[in-house]
């Protein structure tokens, strides 16, 4: 069985996504944690296109990876000049990797219309770029651009592209779905066509614009495809590139195709965050196999169900993928969430006693008040071992204040003085914010440190609010989520009042006390 090579283009195709910008040295951690992942190729940039990307060139050379081949992209030669003279050829050819990849226009729509040549002089271009390069000694993998439009608006010249570039010897050709519009039935049609055309290996390359960037991928590997392009979480231009986060283990866990070791793949989920994390951007909590709510189960007839069997509800075990199966609590929730909930956090309760039936009565209290505890599940640990027995008070607060000053044209300054008491010691301090939750935390934290050093490691990574109940106007509740993380863990907790500042403040001090359990 031949195994499925991954071609990752998250550092090239992925920056072109909207909100996603990566310095250099965002670009090399990534690589290395890619390599280390399994991936085959890894697409560094294009040459010439700006500093950054050749800089990474440059660097990647100095790092010996284990199992990725560092690839350089850039186009085929501009029309009407020899291949020789072209200075984006010759930057492909500096950047010094032995996998280089080219596109070429496959659609006559697009040669007529952006290369403004002829239909002859594109095939020139692109022959005369793959030949030149092999005899460079580069694995050359061409590209076909929009080849699947080209392909169901004029077949013969499309098949004529393919021809140049495979004549020319070109490694690999990966087939193009650009503009992200076609249909499974359509790659299925256009790469069993193509495979009789040609004996060069077949790849592909789809965005994910009609929401098929997936399945078109799939469907490709079904009929002939040995290599998949695209990005780690679907970055990328527009609604972004086939998602490899999904790809991989659909081929691997659904087809029973080798893509990465098994013990890689246990790894997918921990990728997937990483490069969340280094993007700055969230990983989407539904995404399929690792965001938060893949395997997350909260309906009362679900979890019951998932109590006989796990297979009642979930596609795969969620550990192949490095996730884990989550039970959500909330109005809705029975019993059978709330057993489940506490036997993940290994407390033990059972279906009979009064704690179980007191910690579901407050579980509806709360969220009859606006609490909302499936994104915060440090407030529901902590709500059950305060209902259990178990909790433990690490210090108390005895004053809070928060000032916010604006003076003319100057940025405003938030002031926040927490007094606490651990013990019988009393620490009383004050921090300047940006903000007054900034200014609280960084007060508290402050307050804490000679008790529980341990709060200088965490730091606080997302703050959301939402008004409850928006028809009370100004007097409306407001429900704040905070979430903090350490080098190795993330968690949320909750706060509603009609004050924002005190929601704040009362998510911010169960996050800490939540830390201080834990550690």
């Amino acid at each position: 069985m031949k195994k499925i090579q991954i071609y990752d283009t998250t550092l090239r195709d992925g920056t072109q996504g909207e909100g996603v910008s990566l310095s250099l040295n965002d670009k090399l951690m990534l690589a290395k944690h890619l390599d280390g992942f399994g991936v085959d190729f890894i697409e560094g940039g294009w040459p010439g296109s700006n500093p950054k990307d050749m800089g990474f060139f440059k660097e990647a050379k100095k790092i010996k990876f284990k199992h990725a081949k560092i690839a350089a992209f850039g186009s085929t030669r501009r029309a009407n000049m020899k291949v020789t003279q072209d200075d984006q050829v010759k930057l492909l050819l500096e950047a010094g990797t032995k996998v280089v990849t080219i596109f070429g226009k496959s659609w006559d729509f697009h040669v007529k219309e952006v290369f403004k040549t002829s239909l002859k002089e594109n095939l020139n271009m692109i022959h005369d770029t793959v030949s030149f390069l092999k005899s460079k000694k580069k694995f050359v993998i061409y590209d076909a651009e929009h080849f699947f439009d080209g392909f169901f608006e004029n077949q013969e010249y499309a098949l004529k592209t393919i021809r140049a570039a495979a004549k020319a010897g070109a490694d690999l050709i990966c087939l193009c779905d650009t503009n992200g519009g076609m249909l499974p039935h359509q790659i299925a049609i256009a790469v069993k066509r193509i495979r009789k055309t040609v004996r060069t290996p077949i790849g592909i390359h789809c965005h994910n614009d009609a929401a098929m960037g997936v399945p078109n991928s799939v469907a490709a590997v079904e009929h002939g495809a040995i290599q998949v392009q695209g990005t780690i979480n679907g970055y990328g231009e527009r609604c972004g590139n086939a998602n490899l986060t999904s790809i991989i283990p659909i081929l691997q866990l659904k087809l029973n195709l080798p893509v990465v070791s098994d013990r890689k793949l246990k790894q997918l989920s921990e990728l997937s965050h990483y490069v969340a994390e280094v993007c700055n951007m969230p990983v989407r909590s539904n995404q399929p196999f690792t965001g938060q709510s893949a395997f997350a189960h909260k309906g009362g007839v679900h979890v019951n169900a998932m109590m006989k069997n796990r297979k009642t509800y979930e596609h795969i075990n969620p550990v192949l993928v490095g996730n884990h199966t989550r039970f959500l609590v909330s109005e809705l929730s029975g019993k059978s969430n709330v057993l489940l909930k506490a036997q993940e956090l290994k407390i033990g309760l059972s279906k009979d006693r009064a704690e179980t039936k007191a910690i579901l009565q407050k579980i509806q209290e709360l969220e009859n008040e606006g609490y909302q505890f499936e994104a915060a599940e440090a407030s529901f640990e902590l709500l059950i071992k305060k209902e259990t027995g178990r909790y433990k008070k690490y210090f108390e607060v005895l004053e809070v204040r928060v000032l916010d000053e604006k003076k003319a044209e100057k940025a405003p300054v938030s002031e926040a003085t927490v007094k606490v008491k651990v013990g019988s010691d009393i620490e009383h301090t004050t921090a300047n914010g940006d903000g007054p939750v900034n200014a609280l935390d960084k007060a508290l934290r402050k307050a804490l440190k000679r008790f529980y050093p341990v709060v200088e490691k965490i730091h606080l990574s997302d703050y959301k609010v939402r008004v409850v109940n928006s028809q009370a106007g100004t007097a409306a509740k407001v429900r704040v989520f905070i979430q903090f993380q350490d080098e190795k863990d993330t968690w949320s907790t909750v706060g509603v009042s009609e004050n924002v500042i005190e929601a704040s403040w009362n998510a911010l001090v169960e996050a800490i006390e939540y830390k201080l359990m834990k550690n």
